[in-house]
């Protein structure tokens, strides 16, 4: 009599399915929590407005006066989104250090969560998500821009609310379509708030069409079935991610209206929303005389030149405040890039690629706007991007036994040089006129 065999049973069929990485939601509101105890150090100092805000406080105030039945429409080469925000702070909080500072404080927090979960949709790294969390909060970009009434962090808030959305279309197409509606009303108020952010804008409607058009459908316009959601034709993409943003950014005018020219009718009313943005292009060309702080995009990429936001004897004390990035991070970011580049490509990990496509595009609109002055802040929304791909590249490293020391010691540099360099990123009280040279490592930082 033979015997009988019995089906074999593999160790992976033993050990069931495999395990769903975990969502890191917690560090998601830990980290950003953290981020905004430490950014609202010494938010109210100075107590007088400085750099920029010269430029959007009486533009924010004018706002306020409409309610008044008056109101000057100043610093119109800029749209209204971010200073309307700004605005509100002041409403609420009083025209005080705090409530200028206060809303680009809570868009600087959300910005930091809402990248972090924008990196967790696209990848579903559980270590990279942190990692990014740490490197975005020390990056000294964004921790700058959150303590100042300027526009760029209501821009960057609005461009990661719309990339987490976005992402989570993809990752959860059973929930796209709400998903891609609140990505396409993000996107509008990015542009809304400041005109940098017009070619990331366009980057979640290309990526529609491209992955579409790359799965052959016949249909393309009207099919539902294929990447990168399924359930929502090219047809539908388009009004979310194009006519949407569109709609919402024209809508973020409206209070332009109401806002004079001296004794003539508003700007807008008189010119049209064409005539005025005709204006708008004219004068933000016409800037071209030369600023002692203007660089060059090599010298972003390579941090080799800063901007002094602050640097006088106020509030009792001398004061400083540099915008810089992150010594250490700022340049292991870019061989990070390349890896994600190769990498992305060769093993068709996007969320990799992505990154590259980000810090590309968002850096290639210097290199061909009809901007001739340019300053380091410019960088803000690349070194996002960079700093995402080192996340990724610390995500590799972590699952490696023999070496996951290193993204420990690299998040661990990234936050040593943070705390080297906090008493110049928030105002601190320094000892005299020449402390300055104690962080200006640099001639370009001087």
């Amino acid at each position: 009599m033979s015997a009988v065999a019995t089906p074999s049973v593999s160790e992976q069929e033993l050990a069931g399915p495999p395990e769903l990485p975990r969502d890191p939601w917690l560090w998601c509101l830990l980290i950003p929590a953290i981020f905004a105890a430490l950014a609202s150090i010494r938010l109210t100092i100075p107590s007088a407005p400085y750099f920029d805000e010269v430029h959007y406080l009486p533009a924010a105030r004018e706002m306020l006066a409409i309610l008044e039945g008056r109101g000057e429409y100043l610093n119109r080469e800029h749209p209204l989104l971010g200073k309307q925000l700004i605005a509100l702070g002041i409403y609420l909080f009083g025209d005080t250090p705090l409530g200028w500072r206060i809303v680009p404080l809570i868009a600087g927090t959300i910005a930091v969560c809402a990248s972090m979960r924008a990196l967790w949709q696209a990848s579903q790294d559980h270590f990279a998500t942190i990692a990014f969390g740490v490197l975005l909060a020390t990056g000294f970009h964004l921790f700058v821009h959150a303590r100042i009434a300027m526009l760029d962090i209501f821009m960057a808030m609005f461009l990661s609310l719309a990339a987490w959305f976005f992402a989570a279309a993809i990752r959860k197409p059973e929930t796209g379509r709400w998903r891609l509606a609140i990505a396409g009303v993000a996107l509008g108020c990015a542009l809304g708030s400041k005109w940098n952010a017009v070619p990331l804008a366009m980057v979640p409607g290309i990526t529609f069409f491209a992955a579409r058009l790359s799965a052959g459908r016949r249909r393309l316009l009207t099919s539902r079935r294929g990447v990168p959601v399924p359930g929502i034709s090219l047809l539908e993409a388009f009004v979310w991610l194009g006519i949407v943003p569109l709609l919402i950014y024209a809508l973020t005018f409206a209070p332009g209206y109401w806002l004079s020219d001296y004794l003539r009718p508003s700007p807008l009313a008189e010119k049209g929303i064409i005539g005025l943005h005709r204006e708008m292009l004219d004068m933000q060309a016409s800037v071209v005389s030369p600023h002692s702080y203007q660089s060059t995009w090599q010298q972003w990429v390579l941090n080799k030149r800063g901007i002094w936001y602050l640097y006088e004897f106020t509030d009792s004390a001398q004061r400083g405040v540099l915008l810089i990035g992150n010594p250490l991070t700022m340049l292991l970011g870019l061989p990070a890039l390349f890896w994600c580049l190769i990498w992305g490509l060769y093993r068709s990990d996007w969320a990799k690629v992505a990154t590259v496509v980000g810090f590309g595009v968002s850096l290639g609109l210097w290199l061909i706007a009809n901007k001739p002055v340019q300053f380091y802040y410019h960088y803000m929304m690349p070194s996002c991007f960079l700093l995402a791909a080192l996340a990724l590249v610390l995500g590799d490293i972590h699952r490696s036994a023999q070496y996951r020391w290193v993204s420990y010691v690299v998040l661990a540099g990234s936050a040593a040089f943070f705390a080297l360099f906090f008493k110049i990123l928030t105002a601190g009280e320094l000892e005299g006129p020449m402390s300055f040279a104690k962080w200006a490592w640099l001639e370009g930082w001087r």
